[in-house]
């Protein structure tokens, strides 16, 4: 899925983020994101599963 895209589509779901600040990470990490804002948005009972691959907390 192209960045742009990934980018327009977090955006819809949270408009705080901005575009320029989302440009700065990887196409996985956008996706990872979108995924767990996409089950944010699902009726309760859904889960998101981190992946194992993914640490908990992340700084910049």
């Amino acid at each position: 899925m192209p960045k742009t895209y990934l980018i327009d589509a977090i955006r819809s779901l949270n408009p705080t983020a901005s575009a320029a600040w989302l440009e700065r990470f990887e196409t996985t990490n956008l996706q990872r994101y979108l995924d767990h804002l996409l089950t944010a948005t699902a009726p309760r009972g859904n889960t998101w599963v981190r992946p194992d691959d993914a640490p908990a907390m992340m700084a910049a």
